[in-house]
């Protein structure tokens, strides 16, 4: 999502709040931390020759109660398969105050959640893999880094595969709505695989998508990529293909309890990237992520969140299997964060009615256009009966659903509210948590990441147990891409930040109070800048140049600083990034 500010203000006002912001040479100083990258051992001996990360999106401890509960009431098993030795402990999962919001960080977003255990750092959230500030670089990640080492890649998901957490692995934008950017970066990523849903971000208008250039589905079949829409194109996949796009639906794929046997479940496309993957005799790095959990947890329905839940543990089955057969395969699970704030219990009731934990037919997602066609009591009576069996339901509670709760769910939300009070759980809100998230592991990394740790450790510890480095893979990323706050002007423009970017770019910022005028020196080379009119002088000579002034920063033209610079910086609009080579 393009930041775009503000037009400029009246002179007199833009320079009373420049000069405020200056306070001597410092003009307009930026208000956000840029986080320094985490250096990883890059020494540390190889333990593993795979690693895989399995992510829980939105879930927390309670999440995985419910599953269990579930799991020995209805399926006569005494534990998951996750409670089967794995787990090793929990990990912290803040992140950091933003650029756009005032958001302290203590409670995490998945892009960067995401970022933290892909890249080894904190940024704030939104972000996809990039630093916090005014000019924010890119982080490379554990897949990108193990792209060096010759491994093959991938990535698989129940959500949207442009979604935030599989994003931060093999694309790099300051807004996680940027799909469209994440779906083209993912073409020159390198990863070998991609399951998931998201279509919309790949076609255009015309093939009920968002893409406003062209079908680049092409593109990724032109570079070899074996294409698959549903189960059964997914089964004609050979485990040769090296390469495949798998694309399950247009934006996530459904609900375990909306789902038909056209779809593929997670231990299917987890099955598949395992096969692919595993003919590279170099090794791979394979992310799957449950990313519904989260879905299901934001909108309170329980018994969908559960068998989300279930899937999970039914994936790290897959997984475990595969990685003790393979004998030389690391294996760590967790979440980005919690989502919804679950409850198991209410009301100072010291119950839990597990019992009702299966009654639920379909999801609220499928059931929400049927309830906005109830007109009556009756009408409400008849669907909650016939989806989840409840025929008793009080007039208050009709009342809840006609009604909806209040959030942007609507009746969808107060049918989830009707359900989880007879089932006796609470949730605090339909937003994230802060609270700690557990991990489990398999494998040499399991000693790495034991114990209390933070989200970061999770890349740190990857990168350690391959022998990747993730210092050299970030550092060939900042040296081609920078990641500016910008603005698009009235006329079409995009200016840049003055002071944050020149900075970037070694180049010295200082005020000339006497003139109100910003002097921006590299070399020889000496570009002055009357904040009043936003007119630029080269070398004392008259520019063809113009700034402006918003909220009291100056913003500048991309080639203001080539100027200054001797280089050829081009801006990249579509990935919001500028080019330096």
């Amino acid at each position: 999502m393009k930041k775009v500010l503000k037009q400029v203000m009246g002179s007199s006002m833009a320079i009373s709040l420049l000069t405020l912001s200056i306070s001597g040479a410092a003009l307009a100083a930026d208000t956000t931390t840029t986080t320094t990258t985490t250096k990883a051992p890059e020494t540390a001996p190889t333990q593993s020759k795979n690693l895989i990360v399995l992510i829980g999106d939105g879930m927390g401890p309670a999440e995985v109660t419910a599953a269990r509960y579930y799991s020995k009431k209805f399926l006569n098993k005494d534990r998951l398969e996750l409670d089967g030795g794995y787990y090793v402990g929990k990990a912290t999962t803040y992140s950091q105050a933003g650029p756009y919001t005032s958001e302290s960080g203590a409670v995490t977003d998945s892009a960067a959640a995401g970022t933290a255990f892909s890249t080894g750092n904190k940024t704030y959230n939104n972000a996809i893999s990039v630093s916090n500030g005014d000019v924010a670089k890119p982080y490379g990640s554990v897949i990108e880094a193990a792209m060096k080492q010759g491994k093959a890649t991938g990535l698989v998901t129940t959500d949207s595969i442009v979604g935030a957490t599989p994003a931060v692995w093999a694309s790099h934008v300051r807004q996680r709505s940027n799909q469209n950017a994440i779906a083209s970066q993912y073409l020159n990523s390198g990863v070998n695989v991609f399951f998931g849903g998201g279509k919309v971000n790949f076609v255009t208008k015309d093939d009920k998508g968002k893409r406003t250039d062209k079908n680049i589905i092409p593109d990724f079949e032109a570079k070899g990529y074996k294409t698959a829409y549903d189960k059964a194109g997914l089964d004609a996949i050979p485990a040769t293909a090296g390469n495949a796009l798998g694309l399950f639906a247009l934006n996530e794929i459904p609900y375990v309890l909306d789902r038909d046997d056209k779809t593929p479940n997670l231990p299917q496309l987890t099955q598949k990237a395992l096969d692919i993957l595993s003919q590279n005799k170099n090794g791979f790095v394979l992310m799957v992520e449950q990313g519904r959990i989260d879905h299901a947890g934001h909108a309170n329905d329980l018994p969908a969140n559960v068998q989300e839940t279930l899937e999970l543990d039914a994936t790290f089955k897959t997984l475990i299997d595969f990685a003790k057969k393979d004998g030389n395969t690391s294996v760590v699970v967790t979440a980005d964060h919690e989502t919804g704030g679950l409850s198991l219990g209410i009301n100072n009731v010291y119950e839990l009615n597990v019992d009702l934990f299966n009654k639920e037919k379909r999801s609220y997602e499928y059931l929400d256009a049927i309830l906005k066609t109830a007109q009556t009591a009756d009408d409400v009576r008849k669907i909650v009966a016939d989806n989840i069996g409840f025929t008793d339901l009080s007039d208050e509670e009709i009342a809840l659903i006609l009604k909806g709760d209040g959030s942007s769910y609507g009746r969808g939300g107060g049918y989830n509210a009707v359900v989880s009070k007879r089932l006796a759980v609470g949730w605090t809100g339909h937003g994230h948590t802060g609270v700690d998230v557990g991990v489990w592991a398999y494998g040499p990394i399991a000693s790495l990441v034991k114990g209390d740790i933070d989200n970061t450790d999770i890349a740190k510890s990857g990168a350690k147990v391959i022998g990747a480095d993730l210092t050299a893979a970030t550092k060939e990323l900042q040296d081609k891409y920078l990641y500016p706050l910008f603005k698009v002007t009235r006329d079409n423009k995009t200016l840049f930040t003055a002071k944050s970017l020149a900075e970037a770019l070694d180049i010295k910022v200082t005020w000339d109070e006497a003139s109100k005028s910003v002097l921006l020196t590299k070399d020889s080379q000496k570009l002055s800048v009357l904040v009043e009119t936003g007119a630029i002088t080269e070398n004392g000579a008259a520019s063809a140049l113009v700034g402006q002034v918003d909220n009291g920063k100056l913003y500048l033209p991309l080639e203001a600083f080539n100027k200054l610079t001797g280089k050829t910086f081009t801006w990249d609009s579509a990935n919001e990034r500028i080019l330096k080579n």
